[in-house]
């Protein structure tokens, strides 16, 4: 392994040594000009962010899309199935990308020819539905579908269409074809043209592992076989991932079918794919389906159908994106342009993954165990081994494995991002992780799926985590990830504001300006001071005796002062055998995700505390924004007038605004919108606080409220999932309540002050503690954590069930008086609750009467109900 003397603990190797290290010489960045410029004048936008995802999708350069943006402006590109001049333009600018794609690949139309498709799985798709199978039967075995199990999703699924025909399909291991001795290709049977398809990857998209290009031609030659029978053997090589970062030669390495995506090279345009088919084999492929444009003839009234001459022309049905085509070009000339070239991209992302890798696997506990586990079959050698990809897990002192999720959601909290879960690669996934199919299945049955948070089972990892460069990566990414791990795993906590980091910023470091080991911490920020709340301290009972059943109401303003409850002073010690369970705080949160809004006392409507997250700010899309997005959307501070019937809406600096509380009947546009993958209607609250939103972040946004006759259904957990009529949601995520308890906050509070290792000051005072929690709900009186035993409780005539555990995401890092992020709140949450990160419960009317007000009060008597089992759902977080 290069650069073996990469230091243990919380330092960084410097990036000087690790090159005089190296046994072999280390390119890093494109020649005179500095990434740094590049930077800055092609991705600006990455400006404070670390992006360590390119091989899920890479990033366009700035003038790439200007380029092509001029090229649509100053040209008329008419449908290519036409014979006007546009048309004529247009198709002879396919027909030059068409040569130009072949050229990148070092080949040219004489021996392959480019199929556009709307990615690398419909690439396979085309394969999977025309090769020449051939079903077993009386003088036949039939053909052989073979795929390396480390192999994409959409290589697997192939096996479908194949079943269809009776086609046998044999999943080969990585270890098998390694080992699989070479034959002497005169021990085939040359009379036997039965076909085979071996598939696959030029680089697993798990690992980065790279295999073989050489098995291309063992393999079509008969000398290294997946299994053993006679035939014919095709090979299709899957370089969707490989072609990201490498050249490939299909004059030497001469496949018969290539597929791959083009977002991957250049990250613009997406849905565009190609096929690229050795023209020896074109003849061969079958067709069934004809769509418009590859018709040479046919008769609407008769079977009768002849095909277009060329490949592309018969297997592109309908009419091809031809405006992303056109783009294409754009990415060829950026690229080059700005690189080089694909063989420079190469050593210059393997240089940083190898950097990385280096530094990674050298981290060490105090006590000497490893900080990651690396899932990988090399040592990151030579980039004809490895790719730029790293996939790990992160290990605690004791060696347990930290779920991929908690990782993805610290990440965040240092804008960096990266990919988790099994990356579409089950096979690969399973052997590095050790997964049996029997423990997929079991999985599966706990409720876990592809895709989702459920990162650990049992103790056992369902995913993993994975890092991968781009070209226009920098050592400054590599390093900020690196300080990522080193302050999660390594570093004490110590009550700080999250450093912003800005990652990229700076070129590549000359010899002289390295230094022997680069710090592992970052600068601190200070703290700003923090806003003071707002102290009315009206507290109006003086409350109308009747509440319109359908969830109007007209008290007057019902705000609390920021006097201490008496429920409150007797705070302050986990023994909970002290007296009743008691409200101490009510909020809610009428804008979703903005600042809370304290009451002492409020109605109830049908959807949960009334007005409760029943707006939300959209950006310019009409997407949902959060504090994970937006952090100061906990500066927005609303006030509700029920009197008035207005919702004052402040923020520091701007002029308050006010807003209706219900729309115009008459005036209200309806429209889409979205929470937590389910469809709302809303309506628009109008330009005026448009505006106003718009100013105070800086970009377009709007202000939505979900319409009154809407309803929205919680969705069922646990084993009643059909029984009773389900509670009706406002724009909250799961549930109708959250509750929180002040003993559980207090001990969190206490663990929280005890890592300061200075000790001089209160670093989380209890009220902005809890106000990260950004419960409804605060109650007192009982042990820390006792609500999670909880089934149900009753508040007067009031009766609430349960419905589970809040799994907490990043936004309890979030300062709610100032927007600033500090990630040792979750940290700390993670530790002391065994990397659940569960902090309170969500609660649903068991039953609602709205014929005459209902109210929740401070001051008002809480009654549990304990559980008769200790089985829950951990749901996702409120807000």
């Amino acid at each position: 392994m290069a650069g073996g003397a990469a230091p243990r603990g919380a330092e960084l190797l410097a990036f000087a040594r690790f090159r005089e290290s190296s046994k072999q010489p280390l390119a890093y960045g494109y020649g005179p000009g500095s990434l740094r410029e590049l930077r800055q004048r092609e991705f600006s936008r990455l400006a404070g962010t670390v992006y360590l995802d390119h091989a899920g999708a890479t990033l366009f350069p700035q003038s790439q899309l200007t380029s092509f943006t001029n090229d649509l402006m100053e040209n008329v590109y008419g449908n290519p199935h036409s014979q006007s001049i546009s048309s004529g333009l247009t198709h002879e600018t396919v027909e030059h990308i068409r040569y130009r794609i072949l050229a990148h690949f070092h080949t040219s139309l004489e021996d392959y020819s480019v199929i556009f498709t709307a990615g690398s799985t419909a690439a396979l798709k085309l394969v999977a539905e025309a090769f020449p199978w051939v079903s077993p039967g009386p003088e036949s075995s039939g053909s052989r579908f073979c795929y390396l199990t480390d192999s994409h999703t959409s290589v697997v699924g192939m096996r479908k269409v194949t079943m269809a025909m009776n086609v046998t399909s044999v999943p080969v291991r990585p270890e098998d074809m390694w080992s699989a001795e070479t034959q002497d290709a005169a021990a085939r049977d040359p009379d036997c043209q039965l076909p085979h398809l071996f598939c696959y990857p030029a680089q697993s998209n798990f690992s980065g592992t790279r295999y073989p290009l050489s098995w291309i031609r063992e393999v079509k030659a008969g000398r290294r076989c997946p299994v053993s029978v006679p035939g014919k053997w095709f090979v299709l090589l899957d370089a969707a991932s490989y072609v990201s970062t490498s050249p490939l030669d299909l004059s030497v390495h001469q496949a018969d079918f290539v597929p791959l995506s083009f977002y991957k090279i250049f990250g613009f345009p997406t849905g565009l794919g190609a096929l690229l088919v050795n023209n020896r084999v074109a003849p061969l492929l079958k067709k069934t389906y004809f769509g418009g444009g590859t018709a040479a003839a046919y008769l609407a009234g008769e079977d009768f159908y002849i095909p277009r001459r060329s490949v592309a022309e018969r297997f592109e049905d309908g009419t091809i994106s031809f405006l992303d085509v056109i783009a294409l070009k754009h990415g060829f000339d950026a690229l080059e342009r700005l690189t080089g070239g694909m063989e420079n991209i190469k050593q210059h992302t393997f240089t940083l993954a190898q950097y990385t890798y280096t530094a990674l696997s050298a981290l060490r506990y105090p006590s000497g165990a490893p900080v990651v586990r690396i899932y990988s079959d090399s040592e990151f050698s030579s980039p004809e081994v490895q790719g730029p990809v790293i996939n790990f897990n992160v290990l605690d002192p004791s060696g347990n494995i930290i779920g991929y999720s908690q990782v993805d959601k610290m990440a965040s909290l240092y804008n960096i991002h990266l990919r988790t879960g099994c990356f579409c690669n089950m096979g690969a996934c399973q052997r590095h992780l050790g997964i049996s199919d029997e423990m997929v299945k079991k999985h599966l049955q706990a409720g876990h799926v592809c895709g989702d948070n459920v990162d650990l089972i049992e103790g056992q990892p369902t995913g993993s985590v994975r890092i991968s460069f781009g070209y226009m990566s920098t050592l400054e990414d590599a390093q900020a990830f690196l300080r990522f791990i080193i302050a999660m795993q390594l570093h004490r906590s110590d009550g700080q504001p999250l450093p912003q980091t800005t990652a990229g910023e700076a070129g590549a470091p000359s010899e002289s300006e390295a230094q022997d080991a680069v710090p592992a911490t970052t600068d601190r920020c200070s703290s700003s001071p923090q806003e003071e709340a707002p102290t009315a301290s009206r507290v109006c009972n003086d409350l109308p005796s009747t509440v319109d059943a359908g969830g109007s109401h007209s008290p007057p303003l019902m705000a609390t002062g920021t006097q201490q409850t008496p429920s409150e002073k007797a705070v302050g010690v986990l023994d909970g055998g002290l007296g009743p369970h008691v409200i101490t705080n009510l909020y809610l949160y009428p804008i979703k995700s903005c600042a809370a809004f304290e009451v002492t006392k409020w109605p109830l409507g049908k959807q949960g505390l009334l007005y409760d997250r029943s707006w939300m700010v959209v950006n310019h899309n009409g997407v949902c924004l959060s504090q994970k997005q937006e952090a100061r959307l906990c500066l927005i501070k609303p006030f509700i007038d029920l009197q008035q019937k207005i919702m004052v809406i402040k923020a520091k600096g701007m002029e308050p605004i006010e807003v209706p509380l219900e729309e115009d009947g008459e005036q209200a546009q309806i429209c889409q919108s979205k929470v937590c993958a389910d469809r709302v209607n809303t309506y628009n609250c109008g330009q005026k606080i448009s505006s106003w939103l718009s100013r105070f972040f800086g970009r377009p946004c709007q202000l939505i409220k979900q319409s009154s006759d809407f309803q929205r259904s919680a969705k069922r957990r646990g084993k009643d999932q059909s029984v009773g009529p389900t509670a009706t949601l406002s724009l909250v995520n799961e549930a109708q309540y959250l509750l929180i308890n002040r003993s559980s906050v207090l001990e969190l509070q206490q663990q929280l002050n005890a890592s300061d290792e200075h000790g001089k000051e209160e670093l989380f005072p209890m009220k902005d503690l809890i106000s990260r929690f950004r419960a409804n709900i605060i109650t007192s009186g009982t042990r820390a954590f006792e609500e999670e035993k909880w089934d149900g409780i009753s508040i007067g005539s009031l009766h609430f069930q349960v419905s589970g555990p809040c799994h907490r995401c990043q936004m309890i890092c979030i300062d709610q008086q100032t927007g600033q992020r500090n990630q040792n709140v979750f940290q700390k949450l993670s530790e002391s609750r065994e990397r659940k990160v569960n902090f309170g419960v969500y609660l649903m009317h068991m039953s609602l009467d709205l014929s005459s007000p209902r109210f929740l009060s401070v001051g008002s008597q809480v009654l549990p109900v304990l559980k008769e089992n200790a089985e829950h759902h951990d749901l996702p977080a409120s807000d």
